[in-house]
């Protein structure tokens, strides 16, 4: 499995090389389209990359829709691919709509409380608002989607991530997050973390979280112990609320390739810890 898994990332860096050898007349690939929102909550406009389904216009099905933070080219190109893999190979899950949330101001949008790190106007609120009441209405008004959402970050957005699965747990079904950790805000997100789950509703969400033990950004393993910490508290509190799985892989660095393959197929093999 490790074997074959490691050629089909073999053949996505190769579609990258082949694009960088023989350029983009030689070598058109269709990705989906961009679109942009004028957010009155943020008051900005926000660009989305959206991918379709394959057969989205042969068909008049309804499909889940995966929300990728970070959002660019690289990082949907890696979903789709990691998609139909899992749609078209393994057959363990539905084609899905991919939205991809471009940055405008990382920093700003990620951070829900100040740190070290960043002192800035914190906007983690504002941002979440945003994807409920902007984008995800947007998303469902123009498109065929099933009652059926994944939230997915990496590194500060998978902060933001466990952030919004604490704040509004109910707002997607399943939630994927990449080498995050609390770098200067542990305090926060434990007190955040209890009062969440003594208070809010869960009710069956999927949570997946990944880390690499070779990590040059947590040399002493420090985000691993935090997050850690984190899903022992999920494990006392919300163990039959909801399904949950902390993997760590020890050969990889920062935001480890699998995760999102892993996380998918974890949520759709209806997995449970």
């Amino acid at each position: 499995m490790m074997c074959n898994f490691k050629i089909f990332w073999v053949f996505v860096l190769m579609v990258f090389l082949f694009q960088e050898v023989f350029g983009s007349e030689e070598l058109k690939l269709n990705i989906g389209f961009r679109e942009s929102i004028k957010s009155e909550i943020l008051d900005e406009y926000r660009n989305i990359i959206i991918r379709l389904p394959d057969r989205y216009d042969e068909s008049s099905d309804s499909y889940p829709v995966i929300y990728l933070l970070d959002g660019d080219v690289n990082l949907m190109l890696m979903a789709i691919t990691v998609i139909n893999r899992l749609t078209h190979y393994e057959a363990i899950l539905k084609d899905m709509i991919v939205v991809a949330i471009e940055n405008v101001d990382r920093s700003r949008d990620m951070w829900p409380v100040n740190t070290r790190y960043y002192s800035g106007a914190v906007g983690a609120k504002d941002f979440l608002d945003f994807i409920e009441k902007e984008l995800i209405p947007h998303i469902d008004s123009n498109y065929r989607t099933a009652n059926n959402k994944t939230l997915y970050g990496e590194s500060l957005s998978g902060i933001f991530t466990i952030y919004t699965f604490l704040d509004r747990p109910e707002l997607f079904d399943s939630y994927i997050v990449s080498s995050a950790g609390f770098p200067d805000c542990e305090d926060y997100f434990k007190k955040f973390s209890q009062e969440s789950f003594d208070h809010k509703e869960y009710n069956n969400q999927a949570i997946f979280v990944t880390n690499g033990l070779n990590d040059l950004r947590d040399p002493d393993e420090a985000m691993h112990e935090q997050i850690a910490g984190f899903f022992d508290l999920v494990d006392r509190s919300l163990n039959n609320k909801v399904r949950h799985k902390y993997l760590t892989y020890d050969n990889e660095g920062h935001v480890p390739f699998q995760s999102l393959y892993h996380g998918l197929k974890f949520i759709h093999e209806g997995g449970s810890e």
